[in-house]
Parts: structure tokens; sequence; C-alpha cells
């Protein structure tokens, strides 16, 4: 697919079945993703595939948090945010872990670089073929989610990226 035709025709999935990308076709996107530009060379991003043992903490995480979150959920309500984890064959978390401080690049630059390795990743696997969902929410924020994924309380989820076959 040319650049522009993929630029021009990404879109958010808006249901995702297997198969998920190959072992070849994930290390594509990964590898897109780390081309984005970042002032200073610093690669603020992480990417964290989830997969089997990885992604059942995340979602045990995810769903602790919003057991935690005021109103407290009903039994419905934490099953649905089990399923949101499982609608698609592959998870991509991409994070931001910046360097606080740093003499040139301020955090925002690098918490903008890493959105551009999102945008990277959600090309790179539109033009192989693949649905993806860019989605955050507030998991995102929660300290325990991000522990879970090895993040500090003060870093970043730029994108949770569900990736497979559109199937609608």
């Amino acid at each position: 697919m040319e650049l522009l035709d993929a630029i021009m025709t990404r879109a958010s999935a808006g249901r995702l079945a297997e198969p998920g990308p190959t072992a070849e076709d994930l290390a594509r996107i990964v590898d897109a993703a780390n081309r984005a530009p970042d002032h200073g060379r610093l690669k603020p991003w992480r990417l964290i595939v989830l997969q089997g043992a990885s992604r059942e903490k995340f979602t045990e995480a995810v769903v602790e948090a919003r057991r935690n979150r005021a109103p407290a959920p009903n039994d419905e309500q934490l099953r649905v945010e089990r399923e949101k984890i499982s609608r698609s064959p592959l998870l991509l978390v991409i994070a931001c872990v910046p360097q606080r401080g740093h003499p040139k690049v301020p955090e925002v630059e690098q918490l903008v670089a890493a959105g551009a390795a999102a945008e990277n990743a959600f090309l790179a696997a539109h033009a192989q073929g693949y649905g993806v969902m860019w989605k955050t929410g507030p998991a995102a924020y929660e300290p325990g989610v991000k522990a879970a994924l090895g993040l500090a309380p003060e870093d970043h989820i730029v994108a949770i990226m569900h990736f497979g076959t559109r199937s609608k």
C-alpha cells in the first residue's frame, strides 16, 4: 500500500477477529514504531506486546482498577471491562517513559514522539491489511495498570492498540 493511501484510508476498526499479525508482520509494526521522529533521539516510548500471561496480568489490573473506581461497578460491568481486552487477537501498549528534566527535550516533546510511534504502528498494521483500534480510557491513567506493565505512576500510556482482522 502506498503511504498516502495508507494515511487516507486509515480508520479504526469496528470489530476485530483472528488472525492477528504474524510474528513477521508484528516485527514490521514494531520496526515502524521505532522509526518515529523524536527530538534528541531519546526513543522515550516503550512498546509492550501483550500475549498469554502478560495479557492476563494486564486484564486483571484493568478489571481491578474498574472495581475501585466510582461509581462501584456491578458484576456485568466488570465482565464487560474484561471482555473489552479480549476483543482482539493481539494487544500492543505504547507508553512514554520520558527523561524528565532533559536540558533540550521537554517532556511534552517526548510524549508527542511516543504518539508518533503509535501512529507509525497503526499505519504499518493497516498497510499490511490488519484492522486496528487505538484505545486508552480511564485504565490508562491508573497506577496499578501502569505497574502491571512495568511502568512508573508518572509514565504515560499513550495507546492500547488492538490488532486483528477486520470483521465489520
